[in-house]
């Protein structure tokens, strides 16, 4: 009789064993579709990254008011509507400036214009296209002046930022 009570003794750890990997086992599956169903949930698949590069406009700085200073260019990211962008300049960490888009032929009413270049036939800023930030008005940097200019673009309908870029215009 000793004998089969200490075998009886000895399956039950190992069935307990057996039994509490197979529960980690199922748990971690859970989780692991739970976190991934969470995950999909939040992006409804429209998910977008935007990267634009920002830079000197070229040319010298002069105490006029018409003063090209920074071209910014799409380099990565979806097709986005011209009516759900904001564009603003901070320059030398002073206040932001709006900026705004300037089509062919018309004229704004802020400090600072957009003129797209690139493909200027449709409503949307893609990949490739750009726009020269240009002074409206308003000398924003000075003849002999470095000014440090940060370009913050926003996506007015979400109402996020789709990227902040800083150059120097000269």
């Amino acid at each position: 009789m000793n004998n089969e009570n200490r075998n009886d003794e000895a399956v039950s750890p190992v069935i307990a064993t057996i039994l509490m990997v197979a529960i980690t086992v199922v748990l971690a599956g859970v989780l692991y579709v739970w976190a991934s169903s969470l995950a999909e949930g939040n992006t409804d698949g429209d998910i977008a990254f935007y990267v634009f590069d920002a830079e000197d406009a070229g040319g010298d700085l002069t105490d006029g008011t018409d003063d090209n200073l920074v071209r910014v260019t799409m380099t990565q990211g979806s097709d986005i509507n011209w009516a759900s962008v904001n564009v603003k300049i901070s320059v030398n960490n002073g206040a932001p400036i709006d900026c705004d888009r300037q089509a062919p032929g018309e004229t704004v009413d802020t400090n600072c214009a957009l003129i797209e270049f690139g493909d200027d036939s449709d409503a949307d800023w893609s990949v490739s296209d750009g726009v020269t930030i240009v002074e409206n008005g308003q000398a924003i940097c000075s003849a002999g002046e470095t000014c440090s200019v940060k370009v913050t673009i926003t996506n007015t309908r979400e109402g996020n930022t789709m990227d902040e870029s800083s150059t120097v215009a000269q």
